[in-house]
């Protein structure tokens, strides 16, 4: 499976997906990129994004996309925030629906 990590997120998180190909937005080369845009770019490419950004559902028409999107709901950004959640995620990977949208934790 690949996995694209969103800019928000911390890099050092594809370390929790070892059994994973995982990129960052960065490493695509597509830092800057509209969420749009780079949700076709990601679609084209892997097989999941996975983002911290709240916004994004409601920005974006994810059901048009064969890209499933995971939310990582969290306080913030950061790695040690972010970390415990990484069960439910891995847990969640191999569950995923084509243009699914998905919280972590589930509402």
């Amino acid at each position: 499976m690949r996995v694209l990590l969103d800019e928000c997120v911390p890099k050092r998180l594809r370390r929790e997906f070892p059994e994973y190909e995982v990129r960052t937005v960065v490493e695509q080369g597509w830092s800057g990129v509209k969420n749009g845009a780079l949700l076709r770019l990601a679609a084209a490419e892997f097989d999941v994004f996975l983002t911290v950004d709240q916004n994004l559902r409601c920005q974006q028409n994810l059901s048009e996309l064969p890209l499933p999107v995971v939310l990582i709901v969290a306080l913030s950004n950061d790695i040690n925030v972010l970390q415990p959640l990484m069960p439910a995620v891995r847990q969640l990977l191999p569950l995923l629906k084509p243009g699914a949208f998905y919280r972590v934790p589930a509402e």
